[in-house]
């Protein structure tokens, strides 16, 4: 196996949520490795810079900036018609758009829960719906971002646990319906990393964190981006379905006595 199969050199890429953190890390490797890509958030004036910087740098790549608001279906659909007039279709799809915040159970509101599920689950089904055909034109990739959350459950989180849960699942589910178009999708869940909202909650900075150490439990964007590259690419052919959890040192259950 050569270095090329982990490539996604003359692809083109929508990147959800990258004005920072995973997702404009994921965007600026993909163009560093000769992807084209598309950024989006809620502001233009957010996304802007995530483009203007690959532009102004030596990526290969080419990069265009969308607002793009993923729990509005008609943004959406306008994100995929500029993503293909402009590069001529869509190779991957990164859902990475998401949001939340710390609350028991009993203090979520109905609209906090609501809007969480939107921006997490319901945008992953716009961007994934609206994509669809052209995804399957010549056989695509689907990468969602979900979280470690989704799969072991997080108190005071239970609305975004819920909605990534909702992301596993949908990952498996579709992956069986559009195997058959060509079409692989696959999950990437993420424990804690150190992007800007990790450090506003508890102080952690990614220039804090050396990548080489293997007993850590916080991780980077960059690690996060190199899994999402991983299943994009011609690498993972054979991962359909998968989510792959990134959170480093594993959880330990204690025995119980005997």
């Amino acid at each position: 196996m050569t270095g090329d199969r982990f490539s996604v050199e003359g692809a083109t890429a929508i990147v959800t949520g990258a004005s920072s953190g995973i997702g404009r890390v994921v965007a600026e490797q993909f163009a560093a490795d000769g992807a084209d890509v598309v950024v989006c958030s809620r502001e233009q004036e957010n996304v802007d810079p995530v483009a203007e910087g690959i532009a102004e740098s030596d990526r290969p790549g080419s990069a265009l900036a969308v607002e793009c608001d993923v729990t509005d279906r008609d943004a959406v659909v306008a994100l995929v018609a500029a993503t293909v007039e402009e590069f001529g279709g869509v190779d991957v799809l990164v859902n990475n758009a998401g949001a939340s915040f710390m609350a028991g159970f009993d203090d979520i509101s109905p609209n906090g829960w609501q809007r969480v599920l939107e921006i997490n689950l319901t945008g992953t089904y716009h961007c994934t719906q609206a994509a669809g055909e052209h995804l399957k034109d010549g056989g695509g990739s689907v990468v969602n971002v979900a979280s470690v959350a989704g799969q072991q459950g997080a108190p005071y989180m239970s609305h975004y646990g819920a909605a990534k849960a909702g992301v596993v699942n949908l990952t498996r589910s579709l992956a069986y319906e559009w195997a058959g178009d060509g079409v692989r999708v696959n999950c990437v869940a993420p424990g804690f990393v150190a992007t800007p909202g990790l450090e506003a909650q508890m102080g952690i900075s990614a220039d804090e964190i050396a990548r080489e150490d293997v007993e850590r439990r916080v991780g980077t964007s960059e690690e996060i981006a190199d899994v999402v590259q991983f299943l994009a690419s011609p690498a993972a052919s054979y991962l359909v379905g998968e989510t792959v959890a990134a959170a480093g040192v594993p959880d330990v259950l204690e025995s119980p006595d005997v």
